[in-house]
């Protein structure tokens, strides 16, 4: 079950944001019985990026034996 701060892992591009499938985002809020959930995925710095209504096939919870990735995003996203 995802609850609110969980760290989750985004499972397809969402292109309009910037963000790739294997984003790292914090669920900042849940809706209904695990139905929605609020994201929030921030650059390294801190910043904001995005924070968007997400399903839960949209989402999944980051596994303890995963290893974080670093990538660069588009300056129209920072």
């Amino acid at each position: 079950m995802i609850r609110e701060l969980d760290t989750v892992v985004l499972m397809h591009d969402i292109e309009e944001y910037c963000l790739m499938k294997g984003d790292i985002g914090t669920v900042v809020h849940c809706y209904g019985d695990g139905k929605a959930y609020e994201v929030e995925f921030v650059s390294a710095d801190g910043r904001t990026i995005a924070v968007i209504t997400l399903s839960h096939t949209d989402i999944r919870l980051m596994d303890s034996k995963e290893i974080l990735h670093v990538r660069k995003i588009s300056l129209q996203a920072a």
